[in-house]
Order: structure tokens, then sequence, then C-alpha cells
């Protein structure tokens, strides 16, 4: 179990800000080019319209009817427009009907000259923008210029994918800033998820050695019973090791070896066994095929038995308690069942018992069974999940380990 932030953390992050700028680059690339053919759209738009004006100029009838001009081309232009004559200034006659300008908010309050400046300014700011349309008379005189900018929409699109960016931009900041509080969050739940359990480890070889001390002082005159007594305190100092040795393995590769299962749960059930606690009549049993054999360390296998037992007698609310372990094979895989007789998982909960955090017990900081997930799938490449179970009718949790 790695409790630091690194090179995956890291990369992660990285990876975050490359997808950000690779969707930037696209949606601005996309967008440039949307806006390029609405200019080139716009741009035929006003060079139809200078041809029309120049059908006019040339045609040999001078009353040629030029309302389909006005009706087709010049109704749907919703983009600025400015027609001047070959010197590019734009020369208003009355200031209350201004024919030469489309699309240009201008305050009808102003004077004529200013209302030139005003306009040629306009046409200067078009021109730097695109070339004007030329309309001319049989191909070589100049008679106007159309000075043309861009409608509001291609502003718009301009904008947008700078727009974009900066939501983007602020989404990655609050989702990394987000990220990184719950990570720390997270970080902060495990160290001190793993004090506890730490504790919870030592505490019943702790206590068992503080009762068996206890009654040496009181049987200190029987030698048979001082022995019984001192082969149990051995055990308890030899479950204090492997407690010491199960969490120094957290965060390297365990060794795998072959290993008898039904040999190494009696172990578990055995230390169980003179250690169950008071008020409660729990039988605890193990059946199954004792020749089973499955690829194990033996000491991380226990800590997950160790765990289901003690979550099962946690789970048995009243005197009369069951907990039994079943030993099975197939072709593949050994299964291990724990089942019991206590309160029961509702169904919706059944996922989040393996979660870290997740616990239903007043005193319980939800590591145990993550733990044991990580385990049984992390290390062994096996599979823990919970078989059955109903509320008020018990619990049974499965293991799955390859088979030798």
């Amino acid at each position: 179990m790695k409790m630091s932030g690194g090179p995956a953390s890291l990369n992660i992050k990285i990876g975050l800000i490359i997808i950000a700028l690779l969707i930037a680059v696209g949606t601005l690339y996309y967008t440039q080019n949307l806006v390029t053919v609405l200019q080139d759209r716009e741009r035929s738009i006003v060079e139809l319209y200078a041809k029309g004006i120049e059908y006019v100029a040339n045609t040999s009838e001078p009353n040629a009817d030029i309302t389909f001009l006005f009706d087709n081309i010049l109704k749907p232009i919703d983009f600025p427009l400015i027609s001047t004559g070959p010197e590019n200034k734009v020369k208003v006659q009355n200031i209350h009907d201004i024919k030469d300008v489309r699309n240009i908010l201008y305050d009808t309050t102003l004077s004529k000259t200013e209302l030139e400046n005003f306009f040629n300014q306009k046409v200067r700011e078009m021109d730097n923008s695109h070339n004007p349309i030329l309309v001319t008379y049989e191909d070589t005189l100049v008679l106007q210029k159309i000075h043309y900018g861009d409608s509001r929409l291609i502003e718009q699109l301009r904008l947008y994918p700078y727009f974009q960016i900066i939501i983007a931009i602020l989404f990655i900041v609050i989702g990394y800033v987000g990220f990184s509080s719950i990570k720390r969050n997270e970080q902060s739940n495990i160290w001190v998820g793993m004090a506890k359990e730490t504790a919870h480890q030592f505490g019943t070889p702790i206590s068992s050695l503080m009762g068996w001390l206890e009654m040496l002082k009181l049987s200190y005159t029987d030698p048979d019973k001082v022995m019984d007594i001192a082969e149990e305190i051995g055990n308890d100092v030899e479950k204090l090791n492997k407690i010491t040795s199960r969490f120094s393995k957290i965060g390297s590769t365990p060794e795998m070896k072959p290993r008898t299962v039904y040999t190494e749960v009696k172990k578990i059930t055995d230390y169980f066994q003179r250690r169950l606690p008071n008020g409660k009549s729990v039988d605890l049993t193990v059946d199954g095929d004792k020749e089973l054999c499955a690829e194990m360390n033996a000491e991380l296998f226990g800590w997950v038995i160790e765990n289901l037992i003690k979550n099962s007698l946690d789970a048995i609310e009243h005197k009369e308690g069951k907990i039994n372990i079943t030993i099975s094979g197939g072709k593949k895989n050994v299964e291990v069942s724990v089942h019991d007789n206590g309160k029961g998982i509702e169904y919706k909960r059944r996922k989040d018992i393996f979660r870290p955090g997740y616990s239903t017990k007043r005193r319980g900081w939800g590591l145990g069974l993550s733990l044991s997930k990580r385990i049984i799938e992390g290390y062994h490449g096996g599979k823990i999940y919970v078989k059955n179970s109903s509320p008020g009718e018990g619990t049974t949790i499965s293991i799955l380990l390859n088979k030798c």
C-alpha cells in the first residue's frame, strides 16, 4: 500500500494539463476555420452585391429595375457595410437618410462633419480587416468601393474559444485543487486508520498477555497451570511478532509459497478459541477439504482471516453465535468461506464494506476489510466478495485463491 503521492500522481496532473491544452488548441483551430468559412461567405455576398451594381452600371438600359438587388441581396446582409466613391470618402447629404451605410449604429444628433468623420474612421477600420470590393465600369473605371466588416456572429465566434479556454482553465484549477484536497484528506485518513489498525492489531495479544499475567500470579503454585499459561503467553508473543511482520510487508512484494489452506486457517481459529469475548458463546469451527493447497503469503492471509473473524464477532449481537469457515476446491481455485449468524448486510451496502473508511461499527475506522481486499486481490491475485447476506440472518464472505 503506497501512502505518498509519487510519479503516478504527477503523471496524472501532467496528463490533465496536456489534455486541456489539446482541447484548447483543437477548439481554437476549429473555431478559426469556422470563422474563415463565414468570412468567405460574407465576402461572396458583398461581391454579389458589387456585381449587381456593376450590372446596373454597365447595362444599356438607363432605367433598369434594381429592386431585386435590394430585396434579395441587401436585406439579408447582417454585417457592417459602407459604400464610398473611389476616393474612400463618405459624403453625408442627408442626416436622416443615409443610404450608403448598413448595420452600423450612429448618433443621429451629430453634425454632417462629425458623421462623415465617424464613418470614414469606420471605413479605415474595415479596410484593415478586409480589402474593399471594387465596383467597376467595363473592368477599368472604378465607380464605387464597398467596405465591409465582420458580422456580430463572427466576432462572437472569435471570442468563443478564448472564453472556453478560460472556463477550461478554471475547471482544471478547481479540479486540481479539489483533487489535491481530497488526496490529502484520504492520505490523512489512511495514516490515522493505519495507526488505529495497528493499535487494534496489537490490542488482542496485549490484552491476552495482561490476562495471562494475572492468571499466572494466581496460579504460581500449580506447575501444570503455569506451563499452560506460559505456552499461551508464548503464542501471544509470537502473535505480536507476526503483526510486526505483517506491517513490514505493506508496500513490498510479499513472498508466495504453496500452503495447505486448512492448516493456515486452523492456526488462526485455534488462537481465537481461548480469546473469544466474554459474555458471548460463539461456536468457531473449520471444516472442508484438509489437503487443498494454495499459493499464499501465510502471514498476510492469516491477517485477512483474523479480520473476517473479528468482523463476524462484532456482527453477532446475541449470546449464541456461530462462525463457520468452510474450505472447498474447484479446478483452478480454492474457496474459503466465512459464515456467521450475525446481523447481516443490506444488499446495497455489499460493495461499500470494502471501501476505505466505511464502517457500521461505533468504534470502527473502516480499514480491516479494505486491507483484506488489497491483500487478496492485489497481492494474491484472488478475489474476496460477499457471497450471501441477509439482514438478521448472517453473512457469508468468500475468498478465492489460486490453487497450487
